[in-house]
């Protein structure tokens, strides 16, 4: 019923005046993915990293890259980021209302060698999600409102992940289901892992942390203990 849980820490938590000691830090605390934050100051109310620093990123780690765009108009800048190689790049179903069109995008990205992955805001209905299932490789439940890093979980996140699980199970079983936003080992991490959960992203929770790699741990084992609690149940 559940895979193994991966844990996928937030750059945009990282020190920007030192990431490659960051991004080797991740390396050796155990870290599965790195997410990278893009936006670009429209789609959310903030400005981050684009194209160069990506490039420079996938430079210096064979980690798989998770890109997450937070941008209006992924149709005309996908390029840019597929030609630097990344393994995730999820977009926004808002950014691209057109259905006929966002088929063809999630196509296009996998044509270009990267696994599409396709997510949404927190206050769109999830059911959004359905005409999609069956052409993405991972679905991003976002348990708070996209823009800044920090913010608490929003409570009944874990019920969206539910339902994507469900419908992953009859039409997409190999389908991953990641979760960002106010991911904790105390409490959320198993929350959404019993749901069905396979990805967590974890910003202030391995960055700011005295331990990083006992937190990234820590994390990974409150989400398996959770899925083990799930199938016993």
């Amino acid at each position: 019923m559940f895979s193994t849980v991966r844990i996928a820490p937030s750059i945009l938590s990282a020190n920007f005046m030192d990431m490659e000691r960051d991004i080797r830090m991740l390396e050796e605390a155990g870290a599965d993915i790195i997410h990278v934050d893009v936006m670009d100051g429209h789609f959310v109310p903030n400005l981050t990293i684009g194209v160069p620093f990506i490039k420079q990123l996938r430079a210096i780690t064979d980690l798989p890259i998770d890109v997450h765009l937070m941008i209006s108009n992924p149709q005309e800048q996908i390029d840019w980021y597929l030609d630097l190689d990344p393994d995730y790049v999820s977009v926004h179903i808002e950014a691209v209302p057109d259905e006929d069109e966002l088929h063809v995008l999630l196509r296009h990205i996998r044509e270009r060698g990267a696994h599409p992955a396709l997510t949404l805001k927190p206050d769109m209905p999830i059911e959004v999600l359905d005409p999609f299932i069956e052409e993405v490789d991972m679905i991003l439940v976002m348990s708070v409102f996209p823009g800044f890093s920090g913010q608490s979980y929003i409570e009944g996140s874990e019920e969206r992940v539910a339902y994507v699980a469900q419908v992953a199970k009859e039409r997409n079983p190999d389908l991953l289901i990641e979760v960002d936003g106010g991911i904790s080992a105390e409490r959320t991490a198993g929350l959404v892992c019993a749901e069905g959960a396979d990805v967590l992203v974890a910003g202030s929770g391995v960055f700011a942390a005295e331990d990083p790699a006992r937190a990234i741990e820590e994390i990974r084992l409150a989400g398996t203990e959770a899925q083990a609690d799930k199938e016993r149940a």
